[in-house]
């Protein structure tokens, strides 16, 4: 079995630490949350949802010292956090290790490759997921969707095999992409759609495709979206992306995403990686993007707020 290192073990990094471990993997899951990363060293980790329920033994930690190299060390921590995860993975890197950056947004990737081998690293997309910790050391998951990965660089094709592997093990349907920007904008799509709309609203994201006014927004800040990968020359094979965002949110109706619950902890969001990301890459090919424009502008008055 593999020694994996998960950096950044929040709701979805703590999923993948549990399940990992619960399949026979030695997994090290570093958290800055002190209570949380005693009580998986102490308890294990408690995994709930549609996965069963089971405690897995999970090694957990602050920080990376101490752990040594691993065959996968995997980066899941929100975007504004990669560079320090990043030059925190350092440590852990052997002779054959693979890094695998999973981000909501654009631009992660290409902050870990300022600091690890770009050779190295995996770039690494999730989707129909839902997850919250619940407690120190417990962890909640609604479904297990597709798990995407491609090289960023020149990471042989099999080392993308053996760290999919890791994560087929323990239970994960996982799709390895060559084109990697069709892969990360497919995913950002979707997130595209509600992120900013659910935030703004309260509303899970089956509330948000149910009420017409709101997915309204949601629908042409995805059609804005569509229209700017086309124009960087993104190959989306989506078919209607309007229905494939729907077939998606219907699987997760009560889900709530990540920026939604960021804010209300008062936490701020990843709004520039994911809604604001649509105008900037608009304004490379000459196109605007207003709607999602619009949200980004209501999203960051409101973070405003808590500094004041």
């Amino acid at each position: 079995m593999a020694r994996v290192a998960i950096v950044g073990a929040g709701a979805m990094g703590s999923v993948y630490a549990g399940l990992m471990a619960s399949a026979g993997h030695e997994v090290h899951a570093v958290t800055l949350w002190k209570e949380h990363a005693q009580t998986m060293s102490r308890h294990g980790l408690r995994v709930e949802g549609i996965s069963g329920d089971r405690t897995a033994p999970v090694q957990g930690s602050t920080t990376t010292e101490g752990i040594g190299p691993c065959d996968l060390v995997i980066i899941s921590t929100k975007a504004a956090d990669v560079e320090t995860a990043a030059r925190s993975a350092l440590s852990l890197l052997g002779p054959e290790t693979s890094v695998q950056t999973i981000q909501n947004g654009l631009g992660s990737a290409d902050r870990v490759a300022s600091i690890i081998d770009p050779d190295r690293i995996a770039v690494g997309v999730v989707g129909g997921f839902g997850a919250s910790l619940c407690a120190p050391g417990h962890v909640h998951h609604n479904r297990m969707e597709m798990v995407r990965f491609g090289a960023y660089a020149g990471l042989p094709r099999t080392a993308l095999e053996a760290g999919a592997q890791i994560w087929r093990a323990a239970g994960f349907e996982v799709a390895l992409f060559d084109d990697t920007d069709r892969m990360v904008w497919e995913k950002l799509i979707f997130n595209v759609a509600f992120s900013a709309t659910s935030c703004l609203t309260g509303k899970t994201i089956g509330e948000v495709m149910s009420d017409p006014n709101t997915w309204w927004v949601a629908q042409h800040c995805a059609l804005e979206a569509v229209e700017v990968a086309d124009a960087l020359g993104v190959r989306l094979q989506l078919g209607d992306p309007l229905e494939h965002i729907r077939r998606l949110g219907a699987k997760i109706p009560d889900a709530r995403p990540s920026m939604l619950l960021d804010h209300l902890s008062r936490q701020p969001s990843e709004i520039e990686v994911i809604n604001g990301a649509i105008p900037r890459e608009a304004e490379k090919v000459g196109l605007t993007a207003p709607i999602n424009a619009t949200l980004v502008a209501l999203v960051k008055a409101r973070e405003a707020e808590w500094s004041r």
